[in-house]
């Protein structure tokens, strides 16, 4: 650690607890205004940040003449109708009630930031109109740290090897780690159209990005071919059995990386008996047409079937801009966007996926194969 860092710790007889890392007056500025509690209700270790440190600061306005001004009409308390047992359930931290009970819309945000994870999404859910999942709540016998909501922010290592490793693990793959609570969504079976929505920084495009992995594997047709000439056979008979199965031509999406590959699309699609219109940036489908588009523009599309052609190396990931690479952690960036194209233009398959490439095949497509 730097002269400057330091860790803020939790030591019981047991167990040590690494906390928070920070510079010196941040690191226990940060310490000061917390503590280390189980929920009474949810039975979760929570960090809970002390209420009596949380002061609100006025700032003066100066004005010249004072005039009489009418009374501020009453903020609507968005939580009075719910009873104290009701917003334990959600995880809301007891010396926190009170405050939670007289929040309107226009204090609940600055005051969600206070509270831990699972009460701050509850309480913004149920002030949109939603109906928050209940946490089921742990018995004496079950360690606070083991509860799902808890493990959103602790982990347990039960030995040195296994802290080893974690401390060693590849960064990159800690950036897409998918918290256990998130994977329902991932796994979920839609009948339509699904949102995932969020404040900044809560994981949808985690979410998103395990989504293509998930119907990748569950639903494996990738197709490694030996020429073009292949390639655009496998894709006309697969677009022309999803046709037989009532997917209509304005259902499929046909993405490739650049403009370059948009001819082995054309092929395909001439191959099957249909007709194509190339999205431009608009991204305006058309009735009757089989639409086709790079990966840069598919983000907020949706098909019912999918093909994501000319995955070839050198095409994705894409060799020109990794020719361009400075150093290492452009080189990384580079990697990280291009797989993140991939994954993206993917997830645009509501229902049927077909990603194909020429040998030899990008190396992103391992990461789709399925896991024995």
């Amino acid at each position: 650690m730097g002269s400057d860092l330091r860790l803020i710790v939790h030591r019981t007889d047991s167990s040590l607890l690494l906390c928070y890392v920070d510079h010196h007056d941040k690191a226990y500025q940060w310490a000061e205004r917390r503590k280390l509690e189980t929920h009474p209700k949810t039975g979760a270790a929570q960090f809970v940040e002390i209420r009596q440190t949380v002061r609100e600061v006025t700032v003066p306005v100066y004005t010249q003449i004072e005039l009489p001004s009418p009374p501020p009409s009453p903020k609507r308390a968005l939580f009075a109708h719910l009873t104290d047992d009701q917003l334990l359930a959600y995880g809301v931290p007891p010396e926190w009630l009170a405050d939670v009970r007289t929040a309107s819309e226009e204090t609940l945000l600055g005051l969600a930031d206070h509270f831990p994870a699972e009460a701050s999404e509850a309480l913004l859910e149920l002030a949109t109109g939603g109906k928050p999942r209940v946490p089921q709540p742990v018995g004496p016998e079950v360690s606070p740290f083991d509860h799902p909501d808890a493990q959103r922010r602790f982990r347990v290592m039960g030995n040195i090897e296994e802290l080893r490793q974690a401390l060693e693990f590849p960064w990159d793959k800690w950036t897409v780690f998918l918290h256990p609570e998130q994977r329902q969504w991932v796994e979920r079976d839609y009948a339509g159209p699904a949102r995932v929505s969020g404040s900044a920084g809560t994981g949808k495009t985690i979410v998103a990005l395990h989504r293509a992995v998930y119907l990748a594997r569950k639903h494996p047709d990738i197709r490694v071919l030996k020429t073009e000439e292949e390639e655009t056979s496998a894709i006309a008979a697969w677009i022309t059995d999803q046709t037989k199965a009532g997917v209509l031509p304005h259902e499929f999406g046909v993405f490739v990386r650049t403009q370059d590959q948009f001819p082995r699309a054309h092929a395909a699609i001439d191959r099957a008996g249909l007709t194509s219109k190339t999205l431009d940036d608009h991204v305006e489908t058309a009735s009757g047409k089989v639409s086709i588009g790079t990966m840069h523009p598919a983000k907020g599309l949706e098909f019912r079937a999918v093909v994501v052609l000319a995955c070839d190396d050198e095409i994705v990931p894409l060799q020109s801009r990794i020719e361009t690479v400075g150093d290492e952690a452009d080189l990384k960036d580079i990697y990280d966007t291009e797989r993140h194209l991939l994954y993206v233009a993917c997830t645009r398959a509501r229902d049927h996926l077909l990603v194909t490439g020429v040998t030899p095949a990008s190396e992103f497509l391992d990461d789709l194969a399925p896991r024995g």
